[in-house]
């Protein structure tokens, strides 16, 4: 999905990480969120100016986000949250994370199977282990059991609700 583009015409976004499980995007993605202008461009004989940022081609999403959190996101998620809150891109919401973040790399085995074997320590900026210590909310909202099958979602509506607040007055 492009962050960005995609998301140009919204006036804000939210981002729903919860139940990720891993990977190693979230560098990428936060480096999106967080771009923001500092001019922008209008060319001759067009009224509405541009961030100069998008002008140039270069990734940015440039709008307000708010950040969707449980206590399933591990991993990469508790990494990308860790650097939305750092970086004070926006309110999270939800429930804290799970706090298992721990990088891990194959280790061959004689039968030529592999198991994976925790390989590299995480801590946040103030130098403080990640792992075992679940990622904080700005806003707490539980998701109780059995409220999917009545269509509803509490933690999607109080990030909405979080995002307008967000959103520029019209």
């Amino acid at each position: 999905m492009d962050l960005d583009a995609e998301n140009r015409a919204h006036d804000g976004v939210v981002i729903d990480i919860r139940n990720n499980h891993g990977g190693f995007v979230n560098a990428y993605a936060i480096d999106v969120f967080s771009r923001r202008s500092y001019i922008t461009m209008t060319p001759r004989d067009f009224e509405k100016p541009s961030e100069a940022r998008t002008v140039l081609g270069q990734r940015a999403l440039e709008r307000p986000t708010v950040l969707v959190i449980n206590r399933h996101t591990l991993s990469d998620g508790e990494d990308f949250t860790e650097g939305y809150r750092t970086l004070k891109l926006g309110k999270v919401v939800g429930e804290p994370t799970a706090g298992w973040i721990v990088y891990t790399s194959d280790t061959p085995l004689i039968d030529g199977t592999s198991v994976r074997l925790p390989s590299t320590r995480i801590r946040d900026t103030r130098g403080e282990d990640m792992e075992l210590h679940p990622r904080p909310v700005d806003r707490l909202v539980a998701h109780p059991v059995g409220e999917s099958y009545a269509g509803k979602d509490s933690q999607l509506d109080a990030a909405v609700e979080e995002l307008m607040k967000a959103l520029p007055k019209r």
